[in-house]
């Protein structure tokens, strides 16, 4: 029973860093080669390592390793074609489960391996279970039968054929209790994956929704909707590797500065979503992290060649009562344009509409 649960413990340890390894050959567009599974193994097996800690310098803000990184870090490179090849994808990952749909049909099939074993371990606990009972009756019925006479051994020996049932079925239990709680964690896993951004590890569209619908709408709630300033240009200046840093800059910044719920609506818009905070605080959050973005400045890391300023423009909306996620989504769309429209890297409020929303209500 040790032994089978070792092994399953083993084994889900090896699934997840196997997990990992794909969505690290994913992230830096390597293909499937042994090569780079082994540097991708080496990296991800010993987290706190030296070449963790040089590959995660190297690639700080959504840089993916080159070639010449892998060679230096004494890999080895191999071309062909890389696992989830993002032609075209324009950076935008939007609502995907994982990043690489391999991984993510690798996560459905340990969770149905998980379901499979635990239906296993209960049949097999009910079968113990069953056939213990029965066991326990004929010892009774012997002991009866055997009566004054029986002998201290006989009873001795009857008394721990029961124990050691006892200590059968309670070995089934915890072994099911175990790849209950495995199973859990596997679906909370997936259950994750499906609500979060894989390229900046934020909530995506899907998540954001189901927060709003779960709001308490008796309190103030604010939106925000922030689109990167002339992003195609990034992208098409430096390539998409550049322009993946820089949404992911852009999504760190917005998340350490806001103190809301920030998610990535798609390409290069986030959705902000200020619960218990005015129109006022929140577009005042959305500046503090529009000029911290603006002050950095990011580089090609290959090159050393400026990226130039980046900036992002920001549409703000208060809800009021009564409003759907929809209309007050459109409200602070309609800002965002004329932010835009302004001359970009700007926060734009919406007005006040305590009169619509009351005919709203009525």
């Amino acid at each position: 029973m040790a032994g089978k649960t070792d092994h399953a413990a083993q084994a889900s340890t090896g699934d997840r860093l196997f997990a990992k390894i794909g969505a690290f050959l994913t992230a830096n567009r390597l293909s499937p080669d042994p090569a780079h599974y082994s540097f991708a193994h080496a990296v991800l097996a010993n987290a706190d390592g030296l070449l963790a800690r040089r590959v995660a310098e190297i690639t700080d803000g959504g840089v993916r390793l080159t070639a010449q990184d892998i060679v230096r870090l004494g890999g080895q490179a191999k071309t062909g074609a890389p696992i989830a090849a993002a032609a075209g994808a324009d950076n935008d990952d939007d609502d995907r489960m994982v990043a690489d749909p391999a991984t993510h049909q690798a996560m459905i099939e340990r969770v149905l391996m998980q379901i499979a074993g635990f239906d296993d371990t209960i049949t097999i606990a009910h079968a113990e279970a069953n056939n213990f009972g029965r066991d326990l009756a004929r010892s009774a019925a012997q002991m009866r039968d055997v009566g004054p006479a029986a002998s201290a051994e006989e009873i001795g020996r009857l008394t721990n054929d029961m124990i050691a049932r006892v200590h059968q079925a309670e070995e089934r239990l915890d072994a099911a209790r175990r790849e209950t709680e495995e199973l859990r964690a596997a679906l909370d896993e997936a259950r994750g994956s499906a609500r979060t951004d894989p390229l900046t590890e934020l909530p995506n569209r899907r998540a954001f929704d189901e927060a709003f619908a779960g709001l308490d709408r008796d309190r103030p709630i604010a939106v925000a909707i922030c689109d990167i300033d002339h992003f195609k240009r990034i992208n098409d200046n430096f390539g998409h590797a550049v322009g993946d840093r820089v949404i992911r800059a852009v999504a760190h910044t917005l998340a350490s500065e806001c103190g809301c719920l920030v998610a990535r609506y798609g390409g290069e818009e986030f959705a902000l979503l200020f619960d218990r905070i005015g129109l006022d605080e929140a577009a005042e959050r959305i500046e503090s992290a529009r000029q911290a973005i603006t002050g950095r400045r990011l580089r090609v890391r290959e090159t050393g060649e400026l990226v130039g300023t980046v900036s992002f423009s920001a549409g703000v909306a208060e809800g009021c009562p009564g409003e759907g996620r929809a209309a007050l989504m459109l409200r602070a769309d309609a800002a965002l344009y004329r932010a835009k429209d302004q001359g970009r890297a700007r926060t734009i409020t919406a007005p006040h509409v305590g009169e619509t929303c009351e005919r709203q209500v009525a």
